[in-house]
C-alpha cells in the first residue's frame, strides 16, 4: 500500500533519522503518528530521498562484548584430536570416480589423488612429458590396458576433438592422431 506523505510526516522523517535505524524510525514514526506503516515503506523512503542515518552496522571504538571474558563451552567434545584420523578416510591405493567419470588413485597422503590412466601409461611407457596427456583409445574410461592407452599432445587433443578424430576403435584412434599431426603440419606450413 503506497502513502502519501504530509509535510510535517517528511519533516519528522528528515528530522530524526539521524543516529537510529529503520525498525527504531518507524516505531517511533508510527507512534508520534498514530499510523501503522511497515518497516519497508519507511526504509524505502529514506533509500529513494537519499536520506543517511549515520550508522554503518560496525561496532564504535572501544566497543565492548557482551561476551568478552566468558567461556563458551559445548565445542570441546567435538573438536578434531592430533593424530586421530577422520571417519572417511582413504588409504594408499584408494580408488574413485570422479564426476566425469575418470578414475583416480590415491598416490601419498594427505590427500594426492593421481589419474589411473595416467599411473598405467607411466609404468608400462614411463614418465609423461610435460604438455601431454593420455587418452582412451576405445572411448571406455574404465578400459585400462595398455594397448588402449594413447599418449597424445594438447595440440592433437584439439585438432582430434576438432574433426572428431576420436572413435570407438583403438586402432581407428590411432589412425587420427596421425590425421591430427597432418593438419597441424599443414596449419603450421600456412
Amino acid at each position: 500500500m503506497v502513502h502519501n506523505y504530509t509535510a510535517a510526516e517528511v519533516k519528522f522523517i528528515t528530522e530524526n533519522v539521524k543516529g537510529i535505524g529503520n525498525k527504531k524510525l518507524t516505531e517511533t514514526f508510527n507512534n508520534y503518528f498514530g499510523l501503522e506503516l511497515g518497516i519497508n515503506q519507511i526504509r524505502a523512503y529514506v533509500k529513494n530521498h537519499k536520506l543517511q542515518s549515520g550508522l554503518n552496522g560496525q561496532f564504535q571504538k572501544g566497543h565492548i562484548p557482551f561476551n568478552k571474558g566468558k567461556h563458551i563451552g559445548g565445542w570441546e567434545p567435538t573438536q578434531f584430536k592430533k593424530g586421530n584420523t577422520p571417519h572417511n578416510h582413504r588409504p594408499l591405493g584408494s580408488e574413485r570416480i570422479t564426476v566425469d567419470g575418470y578414475t583416480e588413485v590415491k598416490v601419498s597422503e594427505p590427500n594426492k589423488w593421481k589419474l589411473k590412466q595416467r599411473i598405467t601409461w607411466e609404468k608400462h611407457n614411463g614418465n609423461i612429458p610435460k604438455g601431454y596427456l593420455v587418452l582412451f583409445g576405445d572411448k571406455n574410461k574404465l578400459n585400462f590396458a595398455p594397448d588402449n592407452l594413447i599418449l597424445v599432445s594438447r595440440k592433437q587433443l584439439v585438432t582430434m576433438n576438432k574433426k572428431k578424430l576420436i572413435q570407438n576403435d583403438a586402432e581407428l584412434t590411432r589412425t587420427g592422431v596421425i590425421i591430427a599431426d597432418l593438419y597441424c603440419k599443414i596449419s603450421d606450413r600456412k
